[in-house]
């Protein structure tokens, strides 16, 4: 079935987000659950946004050549294509595992973390895959249409902001549940308000995202630390330049290693600049 990127396109335009039912192969979807079960169970999470009753496995674009070949997915690269500037990088790859007791997250946005006066276009691009099926019941995750266009007075007192309870209760009547099969995929702009569910049901709720940025916007992850330079010289260009292994416009200067291209450092024989012996005089 082919991918109608502008009718997808409209939906996040309008709405803020839009659904792809389909998204993972049932072969992808179960080397997904594999490897996934090989990390999962080590810890929860560390406060009330990542949640107390809450696995989040962060960096995972580097634990499996499936997640190599999703954060390639040519539908997810399309609507980037859509929304952000040529160059846009890979700003977060993570699992998260919402336990049956989990509260609901606070509301928030993607990418606050730019704090550029709103209404404003999105910097970055949002997914969440579903691992098992989104329900209502379950944690699936909840977005409020619309907000994806709201100003900073509309946004005050949610979690990007000054988090309270009188926002949560504010909010919470706009929040719509969304649902989706095992192997959905939402996909919603960075200034979009949503949250993770409360999970009521008596199984946990698997999910994981990948976000991208504006390619002038710092990522999440230091994706230069958090991967291992062996493993990013064995994947390809593409998703190497999305780690960050590229040069940026204008100048193609932006990302440089003391003037160099950063593919450079993957070669296990380059030898930093700064440590060259000094020609001496």
């Amino acid at each position: 079935m082919s991918f109608d990127v502008a009718a997808h396109a409209q939906r996040i335009e309008d709405q803020g987000y839009t659904i792809i039912p389909d998204f993972l192969s049932a072969a992808d979807l179960a080397e997904v659950r594999r490897v996934l079960a090989l990390y999962l169970g080590t810890h929860l999470g560390r406060n009330d946004f990542e949640g107390t009753r809450t696995e989040r496995v962060y960096t995972l674009v580097c634990r499996a050549r499936v997640f190599w070949r999703i954060a390639l997915d040519d539908r997810i690269l399309a609507l980037c294509d859509r929304f952000l500037r040529p160059g846009f990088l890979l700003t977060a790859s993570q699992a998260i595992n919402i336990h049956p007791g989990e509260t609901p997250q606070p509301f928030h946005t993607d990418d606050a973390f730019y704090t550029l006066p709103r209404p404003r276009p999105m910097v970055s691009l949002s997914t969440i895959v579903a691992v098992d099926p989104f329900t209502a019941e379950n944690g699936g995750t909840e977005a409020i249409p619309g907000s994806h266009r709201w100003g900073d007075h509309e946004l005050a007192g949610t979690y990007d902001d000054d988090f309270s309870s009188a926002a949560s209760t504010r909010l919470e009547p706009m929040a719509h549940p969304v649902t989706m099969p095992a192997g959905g995929c939402v996909v919603f702009a960075g200034t979009l308000l949503h949250r993770g569910g409360q999970n009521r049901s008596d199984r946990a709720r698997c999910a994981f995202s990948h976000q991208y940025c504006e390619p002038w916007a710092r990522q999440q992850e230091n994706f230069a630390l958090g991967v291992p330079k062996d493993r990013v010289a064995k994947m390809s260009p593409t998703l190497q330049a999305l780690l960050g292994y590229e040069l940026r416009r204008p100048g193609d200067i932006m990302g440089q290693v003391s003037g160099y291209h950063p593919s450079k450092t993957l070669d296990p024989s380059w030898v930093l600049p700064v440590e060259r012996p000094a020609r001496a005089d």
